[in-house]
């Protein structure tokens, strides 16, 4: 797969977690510090709240207006254990996650659904992706408006949102992070139903690349043929 880039590469010089957590995956978490909620405001500063969340949405419309990324990550787990790879994102609901060896997963999401696969298990699991508060990230634009903010939190180095739909996703919840300069996504967290997180790090990240559509297509046929063998050794 080729990827090609309308964007000079813009490798970022601050070393970011970057959480990225399906939700519904059992795959590898870390508990995270540092996201506590803000203190609330008192009414003589509610004027400042309101610019925040201006900002805050400025931030997330440039976000929202990026269609492609593509770039390096590098992920930590709950005992610690680091893996790395290659990702790379299309709007609307696309992305793609290929792992370095030894690791063995694969997530692909096609728009619909997303596939967490793990070569070396031989298993594939499929969720919708609907249901998973990745769907937020990846939406073609991300609203701040509704009872989905949970939390808006602006420091000089950072511009942090918190979304949640408790309806959809119960208590899973998706953390995004952005760089107010540039108001370019540095970090996203995603919390579990258990409080559990995943840290990733992104780095030498391009916008508006080329990405070829079969890269986030899901073979169904393969994955049902897998679980069926899976289902059958139990």
């Amino acid at each position: 797969m080729t990827v090609t880039s309308t964007n000079t590469l813009t490798p970022f010089n601050r070393v970011s977690r970057y959480l990225i957590r399906l939700g519904v995956a059992t795959a590898v978490v870390a508990g995270v510090a540092g996201f506590a909620g803000a203190v609330q405001a008192p009414l003589a500063v509610v004027g400042q709240a309101h610019a925040a969340s201006d900002a805050a949405q400025k931030i997330a419309n440039h976000f929202s207006s990026v269609q492609t990324m593509a770039g390096e990550f590098v992920q930590f787990g709950p005992r610690g254990e680091q893996t790395g790879g290659k990702f790379f994102i299309q709007r609307p609901g696309k992305i793609r996650f290929n792992y370095e060896k030894p690791s063995a997963y694969r997530v692909v999401s096609d728009g619909k659904s997303v596939v967490i696969s793990n070569s070396k298990l031989k298993t594939a699991d499929l969720y919708p992706l609907s249901k998973t508060p990745l769907k937020l990230l990846l939406d073609e634009k991300i609203d701040l408006s509704g009872k989905k903010v949970q939390k808006v939190t602006e420091d000089p180095d950072l511009t942090t949102i918190v979304l949640a739909d408790k309806s959809i996703f119960g208590n899973s919840r998706i953390t995004m992070m952005f760089d107010p300069k540039t108001n370019d996504l540095r970090q996203w967290t995603i919390t579990d139903a258990q409080g559990k997180d995943t840290t990733v790090m992104i780095f030498n990240v391009q916008n508006g690349v080329k990405i070829d559509p079969k890269f986030f297509e899901i073979d169904y046929r393969k994955v049902g043929e897998v679980n069926q063998v899976k289902n059958g050794r139990q």
